[in-house]
């Protein structure tokens, strides 16, 4: 049987920076359409909406905001 030492045995969940991997590129997408609309049409709500779900999702110990719902 194979033990890995890093991260906890292969088990853990992918993660980057403060955000799951998932979230990380679901941010990136939002992010740039949210960045083609502002450039576009000077509507800033999109970009208001990304930076919230960003805030949201931030990962801390394996908890989010949303996972305390």
């Amino acid at each position: 049987m194979t033990q890995y030492l890093y991260p906890q045995n292969l088990k853990a969940t992918a993660n980057l920076w403060l955000w799951s991997l998932k979230d990380f590129c679901i941010l990136g997408i939002a992010a740039l359409l949210s960045i083609i609309i502002l450039v576009q049409t000077r509507f800033v709500v999109p970009a208001a909406v990304t930076l919230c779900y960003a805030f949201l999702t931030i990962r801390m110990d394996e908890t989010t905001v949303l996972d305390l719902k």
